[in-house]
C-alpha cells in the first residue's frame, strides 16, 4: 500500500491524518511525523503499518498529556492517574512518565512548590491543610516537608485574614462555627482560640 495523503486536522492543527490507498490509517502529532518520516508516495507493507499504528496510539497518549500537564504541573501521581482513564499500555505509561521526568514537564518539587504557591494566592490556608493536600496528590514526604519548611508565611496572619473573610458571612458570625470551620481548615484549636480572642478584644 502507498501513503496517499498527509492532511493537517481542522480541530487538532498540532496533529495530522494519514491517508494509505486514500483510507484513513492512524494520526500522529508533528514530532512523531517528523520522527516517522513519511511522505506521500512512501510505500508501506502490513507489519508497518501496524507498527505505525501502535506509534500513534503511543504518540496520542503523549500529546494528551502535555495538554493535561499545561493546565498546570501535575503530580506523578496523577498523571499515572490519567494515564489509567486513558487505558494506556503498562509499556506505553512507563514510557510516557520516564519522557515526561527527561523533559521537566513532570518534577515533585516544582509541583509541590506550585501547589503552595497557588493556594496561597488563592484563599488563606494553613499549613497542615496543604500538607494534606499534597499528601493526597501521593507527594513524598520528604518532598512536602521540604517545600513547606521553604514557605515563609505568617501562619498568624493567615488565619486572621480567614476569619476577616468569613465574618463577612451570616453563618459564621456564630463563633462556634467559625472555630468548627477553621478548624477543619487545619489551623490547631489553641490557635483558632487565641485569633478569635484577639479578634473580640480588638472590635
Amino acid at each position: 500500500m502507498k501513503i496517499t495523503a498527509i492532511k493537517q486536522q481542522v480541530k487538532r492543527p498540532d496533529r495530522y491524518s494519514i491517508y494509505a490507498d486514500d483510507a484513513y490509517v492512524f494520526s500522529l502529532g508533528e514530532t512523531g511525523l517528523l520522527k516517522a518520516g513519511l511522505f506521500v508516495g512512501l510505500d508501506i507493507d502490513a507489519d508497518q503499518l501496524e507498527a505505525y499504528k501502535i506509534s500513534s496510539k503511543y504518540d496520542k497518549l503523549y500529546d494528551l498529556s502535555l495538554r493535561y500537564i499545561a493546565i498546570r504541573l501535575r503530580s506523578e501521581w496523577e498523571m499515572q492517574t490519567y494515564l489509567k482513564r486513558k487505558e494506556a499500555s503498562p509499556e506505553d505509561a512507563a514510557a510516557i512518565m520516564e519522557r515526561l521526568r527527561d523533559n521537566r514537564w513532570l518534577d515533585e518539587t516544582a509541583f509541590a512548590r506550585a501547589w503552595v504557591s497557588n493556594r496561597r494566592q488563592l484563599k488563606p490556608t494553613s499549613k497542615r491543610r496543604l500538607q494534606q493536600e499534597l499528601r493526597a496528590k501521593r507527594v513524598d514526604e520528604h518532598i512536602v516537608s521540604a517545600v513547606l519548611e521553604e514557605d515563609e508565611t505568617d501562619e498568624s496572619d493567615v488565619l486572621i485574614e480567614l476569619i476577616r473573610r468569613r465574618r463577612r458571612q451570616t453563618r459564621y458570625q456564630d463563633d462556634v462555627k467559625l472555630m468548627q470551620y477553621l478548624i477543619r481548615q487545619g489551623f490547631s484549636y489553641s490557635d483558632v482560640k487565641d485569633a478569635l480572642r484577639s479578634e473580640a478584644e480588638n472590635l
